[in-house]
């Protein structure tokens, strides 16, 4: 299992760079430039990351391909295209974004988001950006949320074969389809269901936690991980028997110390549970 997050070390070069995320314990790495880079500062974090055995686990889109807008929109299809040209590129694990969203907030819910023609939308986008750039050493993939597709493990396995393209693989966030107490409680079982369903076809994992708090009606918080719920342990488990390519990686936090106590806590857990980090 690889393993990484954010860099917070000062970094002038491309080396620099690769050396910080050794020095904080990572074996894999968002890669830090996006598409609009010059080709040879693209080349040399490549190069940086191969040389010192960094997995590039994951390059982000993070935009909304069913805004309104069709200019807006049509700008957004873009990004996504050279930003899997990039992870194809450098070889990342994936190029990774939401599905979208018919809201005016690029992420939020929306009545319509859960519908068929929601769904029939994000097959039909991302064939085409699958088949625009046709991947040959990354996927595109699409990373869970609780009011779009892919909501379920079933929803994820139905988009896989609906898309039905090889460039097409799964990303998982566990935190993010928690999204009641029914399934926060017994989260254990519902990161099992996805790793059993979607099992190779995952490419990376997002490490967070989760906490629900009393005060009504639901409150369910992102939180440092060993600080919430989420049962670690089943969840080091199923992504240890992956590939060694694929990638747990620490986000959503903004200070130093919480990326290095997180990382404590997931390496003593490993270590107890005789996982390979």
């Amino acid at each position: 299992m690889r393993f990484g997050g954010l860099i917070f070390k000062k970094w002038t070069t491309p080396e620099e760079w690769a050396l910080a995320a050794i020095e904080a314990g990572y074996s894999a790495v968002y890669f830090p430039v996006d598409y609009t880079a010059k080709v040879s500062v693209i080349d040399g974090y490549a190069k940086a990351a191969k040389e010192h055995n960094l997995v590039i686990c994951e390059i982000g889109v993070w935009n909304n391909l069913m805004v309104k807008d069709p200019e807006k929109r049509e700008e957004n299809y873009n990004r996504a295209v050279r930003q899997l040209e990039l992870a194809d590129y450098v070889g990342a694990n994936c190029c990774v974004n939401i599905a979208g969203s018919y809201s005016e907030q690029w992420d939020g819910p929306h009545r319509d988001n859960l519908t068929e023609k929601a769904f029939e939308e994000i097959v039909l986008t991302t064939q085409k950006i699958i088949d625009a750039v046709n991947p040959k050493h990354t996927c595109y993939s699409l990373e869970p949320m609780p009011w779009m597709y892919p909501d379920t493990a079933d929803s994820y396995l139905r988009l896989i074969q609906s898309i039905n393209r090889k460039g097409f693989a799964a990303h998982l966030d566990p935190v993010n389809i928690l999204c009641s107490p029914q399934l926060y409680y017994r989260n254990g079982e519902v990161i099992k269901e996805w790793f059993d369903k979607l099992g190779g076809n995952i490419v990376s994992c997002h490490a967070k936690d989760i906490k629900l708090s009393g005060k009504l009606t639901v409150h369910l918080d992102e939180c440092r991980p060993g600080l919430g719920e989420l049962d670690y342990e089943t969840y080091l488990k199923c992504v240890s028997k992956l590939d060694d390519r694929v990638c747990l990686m620490l986000e959503h936090m903004t200070e130093e110390v919480d990326y290095m106590e997180a990382a404590k806590y997931i390496k003593n857990l490993a270590k107890r549970l005789g996982i390979k980090i």
